[in-house]
């Protein structure tokens, strides 16, 4: 065989193939089968489910992983790599907003027409709301900090600032690791439970989803402190980075919308 028809003539990436995607499958249907077996008291059902989660995150490692050899050390990642996986992250992060869309319209649709079955007031009847200036403000606070130490990070890695984005990026991290604590106290102080009414329903799904993603989140942001600690980034080569930072940016607005409407409208 020639060495003309071993050179790639084009700027995309032809990925090998991969037992990862059908592996991740094969895992996540075993965690969210497990899952609803386990909300239904069947017996064992909790081992299976700490088994496909185990599965998933391990799988999930090793995909990532020929995912930052592929970026970082194989070169497969050009501009045009890039610019794909940037479209790809936007619209992931349009279905995340679909995805919470849901919440809030369930929200609205309960709270400006309150059924009869609720006493047709909102908040229902027994619900003691939580003060939204007390642990929701400080949250509010906190998460917009850590917007702006991400932004930081990220500034400073393009200006070629390491020493900046180090400690940006772990200002991030830490503000979101303190932010998750004070959630978990919320949930652990608040009088009702998601089984109290349509409104516990819908603010312990809506808040604790917006956890959920902190906490995925936060560990996107883990994984790129490792990286750039192992020099993985440079000024024109950070798209991991920068798509943890997109993610993140989202899980703050996500935030603001539901700290003004559960938290503040929604207890008037």
């Amino acid at each position: 065989m020639s060495n003309s028809k071993l050179i790639q003539r084009h700027p995309f990436h032809l990925v090998d193939p991969s037992p990862w995607p059908f592996a991740v499958s094969c895992a996540a249907l075993t965690v969210t089968t497990s899952a609803v077996m386990y909300m239904h008291h069947y017996a064992h059902s909790g081992y299976f489910l700490l088994f496909g989660a185990f599965a998933l995150i391990t799988i999930t490692f090793l995909w990532w992983r020929d995912v930052v050899r592929e970026a970082t050390f194989q070169g497969h990642h050009t501009k045009a790599v890039q610019s794909g996986m940037r479209m790809s992250m936007i619209l992931f992060i349009l279905s995340e907003v679909m995805f919470f869309f849901a919440f809030f319209w369930a929200f609205f649709a309960s709270s400006l027409s309150p059924a009869i079955e609720i006493g047709g007031i909102w908040p229902p009847p027994g619900i003691a709301v939580l003060d939204p200036w007390n642990v929701p403000l400080l949250n509010t606070a906190i998460l917009l900090l850590s917007g702006a130490t991400c932004t930081w990070a990220h500034h400073s890695i393009v200006s070629g600032n390491r020493e900046n984005s180090i400690l940006g990026l772990g200002l991030t991290i830490a503000l979101g690791a303190i932010f998750t604590g004070f959630q978990g106290l919320e949930y652990y102080e608040a009088n009702f439970s998601i089984s109290d009414s349509i409104y516990g329903s819908i603010f312990f799904m809506a808040t604790g989803f917006h956890g959920f993603h902190v906490l995925i989140g936060s560990l996107f942001l883990l994984v790129c402190f490792i990286r750039l600690m192992q020099h993985h980034f440079t000024r024109e080569h950070h798209f991991g980075f920068e798509a943890a930072v997109m993610y993140w940016h989202f899980v703050d607005v996500v935030w603001l919308f539901l700290f003004v409407a559960i938290y503040w409208w929604g207890g008037l």
